[in-house]
């Protein structure tokens, strides 16, 4: 019998995520902070609008978590209305938002106490691969608890690796984002120097898309940057909270990633410029003021 879902967090991941869970057949019942976009996406793609997280849980056995930040999924799950409040006992938590490493192993622990099972499932592959369902998703948690949770995750995702325990999830994935701010932001000073020396910037991108220097980054947003292009698929502003993650976390390990904190420095000019609600190749934007050019 297919597990009851709920599903809270209807943003521009969360929303395409748990379409891919209606195509495979699960019932869901969903909450998102702005009730007019879960009753859009109900009207779009069937299912419940729950009041609150609590209610969702009332409904569910799995309760998945896809909003921006550590204190939001505290709120859904643990919070006065959370969702903790009305769930049945042995219900599973799959968070697949971005949160950090503490944040994710503190709320699974409190989870834990109260007889609830967690996974921690961050993904990569941004609305795109949302909207086919092809995400990689790198998940924390028991084995028993990730068996239970893989077919839902496999609905959602092509890659689904499991690399340890909660919170080992989101220790794999503020590394790999802060990998692709860096190379977001190094491909945004190649091309605001390429501009500069009066480089063809169409050539530059062609030789370096069949080379050692060939990158998803350059495939995703070498043509957008040159076109100013900066429609929203992960914004500026998270990817800024997911550096400052990474370097938290190094921190926390007593190591130095000082191409991320480089990068962290030009997202953070490029969110205090207004460009946190811009796709991240919006830190193009930065470079160019940092160079007296336009690309």
């Amino acid at each position: 019998m297919a597990e009851a879902v709920g599903f809270i967090g209807l943003g521009i991941m969360g929303s395409r995520q748990a379409a891919s869970l209606r195509r495979a057949g699960y019932e869901l019942t969903v909450y998102n902070r702005t009730r007019e976009r879960a009753e859009a996406w109900a009207a779009d793609h069937g299912g419940e609008v729950a009041e609150s997280p609590r209610a969702v849980a009332e409904r569910a056995s799995v309760v998945i978590t896809m909003v921006v930040d550590g204190p939001q999924v505290e709120e859904m799950l643990l919070g006065d209305d959370g969702a903790v409040h009305g769930a049945r006992e042995n219900t599973l938590f799959i968070d697949m938002s971005t949160i950090g490493p503490a944040d994710a192993r503190r709320i699974g622990a409190a989870l834990s106490e109260r007889g609830h099972h967690f996974v921690d499932a961050p993904v990569t592959g941004s609305a795109p691969k949302a909207e086919d369902g092809t995400l990689t998703i790198m998940a924390g948690g028991a084995d028993e608890d990730m068996a239970r949770a893989l077919p839902l995750l496999e609905a959602m995702g092509e890659l689904i690796v499991h690399v340890g325990p909660a919170g080992t999830g989101q220790q794999v994935k503020v590394l790999s984002n802060a990998v692709s701010a860096v190379n977001c932001a190094t491909l945004a000073q190649a091309l605001a120097v390429g501009r500069r020396a009066d480089v063809n910037l169409e050539a530059l991108l062609e030789v370096m898309g069949a080379g050692s220097a060939n990158s998803t980054m350059l495939q995703l947003k070498g043509e957008p940057m040159l076109a100013h292009d900066f429609t929203p698929l992960f914004k500026l502003e998270h990817m800024l909270k997911d550096v400052r993650l990474c370097l938290e976390e190094a921190r926390e390990a007593g190591a130095a990633f000082p191409a991320a904190a480089l990068a962290g420095e030009l997202y953070a000019a490029g969110a205090g410029r207004g460009l946190g609600e811009q796709d991240f190749a919006a830190v193009l934007e930065v470079v160019e003021s940092l160079n007296d050019t336009r690309v």
